[in-house]
């Protein structure tokens, strides 16, 4: 871990310019005894660290001299910095991925660090939700592990519905999706997806993994998630609908305008794929007068049973008001 914390020391240094004994020690977690060792063993290796004594003093490395990053140019620094490590999700991951990007940053010349402090002042990711808790990926840095060094994964897996299952499986690569972390693994039963957040336990084992030959991860995935699209069920109606009305549809990526443009009325005919029946009769109700359903007849039927149901309810409750107050 030592080699480790020279490499951070002269980072800091090269990042920061000059800094304080006490600052330094502090970054690294260290004694200031054991960082006068540390730069004693820099200067020994041939890295131009010294001292500067008073009270603006402290450890600087030679102006002249730093470690390069060959072909970094500003497109790639600006699309490196917008892919911020932040995004990993993990807390332990980001950070790690946040060291190594800040170990980059410092071997850039002065010009690029500079562009490189602007870019980062103007990008925030926030990976929690409005509502909701976020992703569990507690066992994300075992599963990574396992997927980089080939080992095979003792897991428990907790499926929608069902039981938690212990599975070996066989880690072959890790896919991420808006926030959401899969596992694509080789099992008994062939190849498989699992959400990281849906494991609750995971231990690496001593045994390699057994790894397909021709196995293409991307191409994989790209095959699983058409199936998956493929898969989904979906309930499609005719609506006719107030403009306003039918603007939101549109927001919510449900909607197609069927080609005859509004009516006299200024209303628009749509086609409207749900994902159920009773996702479509929710949102029909909720919209009030301001859409009548064209089809099919199963929905309308549907609809109108459950207007005179809530009618029904409020008679019902009119009439209890009455004889309460006679």
């Amino acid at each position: 871990m030592r080699a480790d914390r020279l490499l951070s020391a002269v980072m800091l240094l090269q990042a920061h310019g000059r800094m304080s004994g006490r600052e330094l020690a502090k970054r690294l977690e260290v004694s200031m005894r054991t960082l006068h060792r540390d730069m004693d063993a820099l200067s020994a290796a041939g890295v131009p660290v010294f001292a500067l004594r008073g009270a603006r003093g402290g450890w600087q490395l030679d102006e002249d001299w730093r470690t390069q990053v060959p072909g970094l140019d500003e497109a790639e620094l600006r699309a490196l910095l917008m892919a911020q490590p932040r995004v990993i999700g993990d807390a332990r991951l980001a950070a790690a991925a946040e060291s190594a990007l800040a170990k980059l940053l410092a071997s850039l010349p002065t010009s690029l660090r500079e562009k490189a402090a602007s870019i980062q002042q103007r990008l925030f990711v926030d990976t929690t939700g409005w509502r909701g808790t976020p992703e569990n990926l507690s066992m994300l840095p075992i599963v990574q592990d396992a997927v980089s060094r080939d080992r095979k994964l003792k897991i428990r897996y907790a499926k929608n519905g069902r039981e938690s299952e212990d599975r070996i499986v066989d880690p072959l690569g890790l896919v991420a999706k808006s926030g959401t972390w899969y596992l694509v693994a080789n099992t008994q039963a062939g190849l498989r997806t699992f959400r990281v957040s849906r494991i609750e336990e995971a231990h690496l084992l001593e045994h390699r993994s057994e790894r397909p030959a021709d196995f293409d991860l991307g191409k994989y995935w790209r095959s699983s998630a058409q199936r998956f699209r493929d898969g989904w069920t979906h309930f499609d109606a005719v609506l006719r609908l107030h403009p306003e009305c039918a603007k939101q549809m549109k927001k919510w990526h449900i909607a197609t305008e069927d080609g005859r443009g509004p009516d006299g009325d200024g209303w628009i005919t749509m086609n409207v794929r749900f994902d159920d029946e009773d996702q479509a009769s929710f949102l029909v109700l909720a919209q009030g007068a301001r859409v009548d359903v064209l089809e099919p007849a199963s929905l309308r039927n549907l609809i109108a049973a459950e207007l005179a149901a809530a009618l029904e309810r409020v008679r019902r409750l009119e009439t209890a008001s009455l004889e309460a107050h006679a």
